[in-house]
C-alpha cells in the first residue's frame, strides 16, 4: 500500500536522524556554519513542523500550530533529547491519522493552510496573493512531505559527519 511506502521512508529517514542526534553534542546540534545557513536543530524543528502541517493539520484537521519562519531563527530552543521527542510523537501522531486513510482517500484533494506571514515570508510572492496555502491530491501531499523529509535528512547526514568528523556510515551505505 502506498501509504505504508511513505512511512516506511520517512521512518528509515528518521532513523537516520536519530543516529546522527546521538553522535552530536548539543552545541554541535545548534552550529551554523554561516548565518545564512541551518544548523541540525533548525533542520528538526523544521522537518517536524512541516509533516504537522501537512499530515496532522492538513490531512488529519488538527489545529495549526506551525510557526514556519521561527524554525529556522531557533537556537538552543531544544535539547538533543527533546529534539528526539518531538520528532518521534509528531511520527506517531502522522502514523495514527495516516493509517486511517484507505486507497480512495489518496484521491481526494487536501487543503494544505499557512499563516498570512510564513506565507509572505516563505518566498516572493504576488502582494495580491493572499491564498495563504494550496490544494493537492492527497497522495501527491504524501510524496511531497516524504521527498522533503528525505532532502533535509540528507542535510543532517552531511552536517553530522562534518562537526563530528567521523568517515563512518551513518546511513547504512558505504557510499
Amino acid at each position: 500500500m502506498y501509504i505504508n511506502e511513505i512511512l516506511n521512508t520517512m521512518n528509515t529517514e528518521l532513523n537516520r536522524i536519530m543516529t546522527c542526534l546521538d553522535k552530536l553534542d548539543e552545541e554541535q546540534i545548534w552550529h551554523k556554519y554561516k548565518v545564512n545557513m541551518n544548523s541540525v536543530g533548525n533542520l528538526c524543528v523544521h522537518l517536524a513542523g512541516n509533516e504537522h502541517q501537512h499530515f496532522i493539520s492538513g490531512i488529519g484537521k488538527q489545529p495549526m500550530i506551525r510557526q514556519r519562519t521561527l524554525e529556522f531563527t531557533a537556537d538552543k530552543t531544544f535539547s538533543k533529547e527533546e529534539l528526539k521527542k518531538l520528532l518521534k510523537y509528531t511520527r506517531e501522531q502522522s502514523t495514527a491519522i495516516l493509517n486511517r486513510l484507505s486507497e480512495e482517500d489518496l484521491r481526494k484533494a487536501v487543503r494544505i493552510e499557512y499563516s498570512a506571514e510564513d506565507w509572505i515570508a516563505m518566498k516572493e510572492r504576488d502582494p495580491a496573493d493572499r491564498s495563504n496555502g494550496y490544494e493537492r491530491e492527497l497522495q501527491l501531499v504524501l510524496f511531497q512531505v516524504c521527498e522533503h523529509y528525505g532532502y533535509h535528512t540528507g542535510q543532517i547526514v552531511l552536517l553530522t559527519k562534518l562537526l563530528s568528523g567521523t568517515d563512518k556510515s551513518i546511513t547504512g551505505y558505504k557510499h
